[in-house]
């Protein structure tokens, strides 16, 4: 049994003070008592909050952060229809992924996976989608790529849900594929073969799990995504990004991609739909009832200039929602609530969008969504520091000058919409410490396999 003592947490049912969390050797916590004395417990030395599932990861793109900015040249604009855009990005993209290895990869989840932990990430779902060789062959172990992500989240410590991407096509429905996606294709038989492998890679792993990710509607048929939805796990899905994604969708299948698949999939609790930029009312209401989770990635939904969520009616709704890191433009969930909610105010030109008269912290509120839609989606006991869930926790340093002075749910928007420092001073994730002081416990030997394959991905 390991024990930590707070003088003060977030726990489901609010703040308490004195808190005793008691976690078993597998990193499950038994018992939260409030009002406690610490005795041999470990003290952990700030506020005590939940820590967050990061529900939508591409690692690969952290690689290209910072690299895909500059203006693209004339030809490849005006094959896009003119302007800089996702489509643009995503050519850019094709060509950087060329030059991945199963080494780089798992350098560059790596340095990923420490870096969401030192800013109060503590799980992530990884939609996989970088298969194969650069010409489209199989690796002799088919799930090799896969298995890299799952030795970088061990190295690192942060727990994972792997979900592989069903990719087979190039546009709705049953258009060819692009050169560029050569790595990331499989038909129904390869993309089994590789469920099979990770399923008994992560066996008996308290820190793992598996759900699956038929990519988006551009990628799979009607009939791939019936086979994918009959899976009891976590299903996540690209949707409604982009608004030539929806006219696409629409001149296909005469729907929209949300409303395609409310009308065409079983979506429920176990799906989670990504981005969901581009919603009408009417599919933000009738998602949400489905139980599912939109899973929000505003850093990048903002850099590839996606768009900006319609959280009014959504969250008036009830919908569920969690962040991702997608991009990797940012691997903070304070920044993904920061941006989220700052957007909402400049859509709706006003302030504190994401509260209401019962509730009104906006960071709170952000926060308590992003652990219970973050736990949903990605299919972990992730859920809060209760019994039952996995014993991840993220210290705050209240001393800090972003928090200093602040208690509560005022240190928490203290936390999201204040500054631009990293308060976060200890983090555990079941019941391990991965980060000490700020810093994740094996930063330097990690950061240089990152350095080394960022001079081999440069050359």
């Amino acid at each position: 049994m390991t024990l930590f003592f707070t003088a003060e947490a977030l726990l489901p049912g609010g703040w308490a003070r004195d808190v005793l969390i008691e976690a078993d050797a597998v990193g499950t916590i038994r018992a939260v008592t409030p009002g406690a004395a610490p005795g041999a417990a470990e003290r952990l030395p700030g506020v005590v909050v939940p820590g967050v599932p990061n529900l939508h990861s591409h690692a690969f793109q952290r690689a290209m952060a910072g690299h895909a900015e500059r203006r693209s040249p004339p030809e490849a604009r005006t094959a896009e229809g003119g302007t800089d855009s996702f489509w643009t990005w995503r050519n850019t993209m094709y060509r950087f992924v060329h030059r991945f290895t199963p080494e780089d990869a798992e350098a560059v989840a790596a340095q990923l996976y420490a870096e969401c932990l030192e800013w109060g990430f503590t799980g992530v779902a990884e939609f996989h989608y970088l298969h194969h060789q650069p010409d489209g062959t199989p690796y002799a172990e088919p799930a090799e790529m896969a298995l890299r992500h799952l030795a970088a989240a061990r190295r690192a410590g942060i727990g994972l849900t792997l979900l592989p991407s069903l990719y087979r096509h190039g546009g709705i429905f049953g258009k060819e594929p692009a050169a560029g996606q050569r790595r990331f294709l499989n038909d129904l038989d390869g993309f089994w073969r590789i469920v099979e492998d990770i399923r008994a890679a992560i066996a008996g792993d308290p820190q793992a799990g598996l759900g699956l990710a038929p990519h988006s509607l551009r990628a799979v048929t009607p009939a791939m995504l019936a086979e994918v939805a009959r899976f009891g796990g976590p299903i996540h899905i690209h949707a409604a990004e982009q608004v030539r994604e929806v006219e696409e969708c629409l001149a296909a299948t005469g729907a929209r991609p949300v409303q395609w698949l409310l009308e065409n999939a079983p979506v429920d609790a176990r799906w989670c739909l990504i981005h969901c930029t581009h919603m009408t009312e009417d599919e933000a209401v009738r998602l949400a009832r489905t139980g599912a989770v939109a899973g929000l990635c505003p850093s990048t939904e903002a850099s590839l200039g996606d768009g900006i969520f319609s959280l009014p009616p959504y969250r008036a709704a009830g919908g569920q929602l969690g962040f991702g890191t997608d991009s990797h433009v940012g691997t903070s969930p304070r920044d993904e609530m920061r941006q989220l909610e700052t957007s909402q105010r400049l859509a709706q030109r006003h302030r504190s969008v994401a509260t209401d008269a019962a509730h009104p912290h906006p960071a709170r509120n952000l926060l308590e969504a992003a652990v219970a839609g973050g736990a949903q989606a990605t299919g972990r006991a992730a859920a809060g520091i209760a019994a039952g869930q996995r014993c991840d926790l993220v210290v705050l340093d209240p001393e800090h000058p972003t928090l200093c002075g602040r208690e509560r749910d005022e240190l928490l928007d203290a936390w999201v919409f204040s500054g631009q420092g990293n308060p976060v001073w200890q983090v555990v994730v079941g019941g391990r410490t991965v980060v000490r002081e700020g810093r994740h416990i094996h930063a330097a030997k990690i950061a240089a396999g990152f350095r080394a394959a960022m001079r081999r991905l440069a050359r």
